[in-house]
């Protein structure tokens, strides 16, 4: 947004400097324009970063989501296992 609005400033000043024959704005209106156009592409770039960043942090916890329910479920069924034995180990224990 700022860069465009310095390549709209930069545009008057060139206009300015050429209807008041005067080359010092009419060059500084030109520099504004490519400064601007330089913050713009910077800015794009700034921008399709944080696109990309946020994409791979979504992507990370997605998987770390996915992983802790793959843990919680072998977890579950050892426990369940655990159970089972001990409830064996007592069942066997009190036949005798």
């Amino acid at each position: 947004m700022k860069g465009s609005i310095r390549v709209a400033k930069g545009r008057i000043e060139e206009a300015a400097g050429a209807v008041a024959n005067n080359e010092k704005l009419r060059s500084k209106g030109q520099a504004d324009q490519a400064m601007g156009r330089v913050q713009q592409a910077a800015e794009e770039t700034v921008s399709e970063a944080k696109a990309a960043a946020k994409k791979s942090v979504d992507k990370v916890k997605d998987a770390t989501e996915e992983s802790v329910d793959k843990v919680k479920d072998s977890a579950r069924q050892s426990l369940d296992k655990a159970k089972s034995a001990a409830q064996h180990s007592v069942d066997k224990a009190s036949r005798r």
